[in-house]
């Protein structure tokens, strides 16, 4: 498969995968029928999806099993009137429902909104007005039920309601029966252009309204490297990214690139995180190769590993959030595996990683890929030299890199202030060492200036998470009329030390920081309390700290 996209397939340096790694983009491109349909014809057996439950369950499905299912929900949904251009919502948590539905989606020419199950009514009206939405697709619980009923006031756009079971309220259709009654599949004559939009996400950034991230029909290209160059997939692997189909995350690990790979995609569909259960699940299916934020690593390193026979695990990554060393360095004790760190955004496929080639420097993102042109741009507008903070910017002259987002959907504005005169702008800073590596600093709103320093909450969090006290941090600057700034750690205890919670343990976290990194970056104001405040999708919300009184 990667032979009809890329111009050479194996690289045997970071050098050559930087100066020899092309994709070529067919026309009309769509992952549907160019990749989900290609592999059913040439290798009809070949393993695709292995969906598990937290109920014992488990199906296998091939990628004849894969074309044969979005086929009937692809005549089911065009039987509703759902064809090119149409927006349609996806809430289906872990349900093998979503794989059939989104390749469908994509082989009708139409927009597919993933969304998470944790949406509020408000939520889903902010989305409906915003995007025109046509359909929902959910799963059948009762919470989401209610949910999506309430917001049906105001949804005008909503012309079908569509549930996978166990519940479908009147005048809802059963997904599962409807795909089974459909007729059979017949592909439009033009289903799309490279340029139409068949991906929205509703970003849920740390201040304001979440933003349209709109992505054309080349975007699932974008991410031959997320699967093939990071993740290291290929037609033997057995990959597990652990993320909810709600979010962006879950095409990176768990549709575009392991597909194309020719990978098999391991799903576990659970209700509640119980590390304990994903060490099973390694053991218990063979599971070659992982992918997870920091915050699972934190679960999993604190289980006795050696019940555990996962030795068919080869290869493990990390995303989402920045890498604290200590995580990298107790799983490598561990496991023998490095986390190999990746960074980019719902914006973007991956844009920096630590890639097969590369030695991985612990709490580095890695450095720059072939696709995007990144650089560091500072504060007065120079590109950064090494070891110099700059925001991670993306250099398009003139082009749109493949991967990279399309536009904030209907926001003209929000996209010129993201994406102008030839440059994207992340919102994230970074530094650059002599090797190339890129260490994350913050987002250009939380970097800290105190007394003529900038300081990146990143690394005074990661010093704080050395200490055994330590469970969750945010780090904030406070307004100091002397140093401009001062830093502010927010902190949850860990249980063992919540009843000490007092001077004697503030001083002693201080100086903790004090021995772990400069000294000017201890915080000189520390809180202690129960939870971080979030947002949807788990990113602690600095700004909410700091406009507390």
């Amino acid at each position: 498969m990667l032979e009809q996209f890329l111009e050479k397939t194996s690289f045997e340096s970071y050098d050559d995968f930087m100066q020899n790694f092309k994709v070529n983009v067919p026309e009309r491109f769509n992952f549907g029928y160019d990749v989900v349909d290609r592999w059913a014809e040439t290798q009809p057996n070949k393993k695709a999806l292995l969906w598990t439950n937290d109920r014992g369950e488990k199906i296998q499905f091939t990628f004849a099993d894969i074309k044969r299912e979005s086929d009937k929900t692809a005549s089911f949904f065009a039987s509703l009137g759902i064809g090119r251009g149409d927006m349609v919502m996806l809430i289906l948590k872990r349900h093998y429902q979503f794989w059939f539905s989104i390749v469908a989606l994509h082989k009708l020419g139409a927009t597919v909104i993933p969304a998470t199950h944790l949406l509020t009514e408000k939520d889903i009206i902010y989305r409906c007005e915003k995007a025109g939405i046509k359909a929902i697709v959910t799963s059948g619980d009762e919470i989401v039920i209610n949910h999506i009923n309430n917001a049906m006031h105001g949804c005008p756009t909503v012309k079908s309601l569509i549930s996978t079971g166990p519940i479908v309220p009147d005048g809802w259709h059963d997904f599962n029966k409807s795909i089974e009654q459909a007729a059979p599949f017949v592909r439009p004559e033009v289903a799309n252009e490279n340029d139409d939009v068949s991906l929205l996400y509703f970003t849920s950034g740390t201040t304001g309204n979440p933003k349209m991230v709109a992505h054309d029909f080349t975007y699932p290209l974008g991410h031959i490297i997320t699967g093939s160059f990071w993740h290291n997939v290929n037609e033997d692997s057995l990959h597990l990214t652990l993320a909810d189909t709600g979010w962006g995350k879950a095409v990176w690990g768990k549709l575009y690139g392991q597909w194309i790979a020719g990978a098999n995609v391991f799903v576990y569909d659970f209700e509640k995180f119980e590390p304990v259960d994903v060490l099973h699940k390694i053991q218990e299916f063979g599971i070659t190769s992982f992918c997870a934020p920091p915050t699972v690593f934190r679960f999993l390193i604190r289980e006795d590993l050696t019940k555990f026979d996962i030795s068919t695990l080869k290869y493990c990554t990390i995303a989402g959030e920045a890498l604290n060393p200590k995580v990298y360095e107790d799983w490598l004790k561990l496991t023998g595996i490095k986390l190999m760190e990746g960074f980019g955004q719902t914006e973007t496929t991956l844009t920096i990683a630590t890639y097969p080639w590369l030695e991985p420097k612990p709490g580095s993102m890695g450095k720059k890929g072939p696709v995007y042109d990144i650089d560091l741009l500072t504060a007065d507008g120079r590109w950064a030299e090494d070891g110099e903070q700059g925001e991670i910017v993306v250099r398009t002259n003139g082009t749109k890199p493949l991967g990279l987002f399309k536009e904030y959907l209907h926001d003209p504005q929000l996209t010129y202030e993201a994406y102008h005169d030839g440059i994207y702008h992340t919102g994230d800073v970074a530094w650059r060492d002599e090797d190339g590596y890129m260490w994350f600093v913050g987002r250009t709103d939380d970097v800290i200036k105190s007394s003529g320093y900038r300081i990146g909450p990143f690394e005074v969090e990661s010093a704080l998470m050395t200490h055994p006290a330590v469970v969750e941090c945010a780090i904030t600057g406070v307004p100091d009329e002397i140093r401009g700034q001062v830093v502010k750690a927010t902190i949850v205890l860990a249980k063992d030390y919540k009843d000490r919670a007092g001077e004697e343990l503030i001083k002693d976290i201080q100086n903790h920081v004090k021995k772990v990194t400069a000294p000017y970056k201890y915080p000189r104001i520390v809180e202690f309390v129960e939870e971080l405040p979030k947002t949807i999708s788990g990113k602690i919300r600095r700004v909410e700290i700091r406009q507390k009184k």
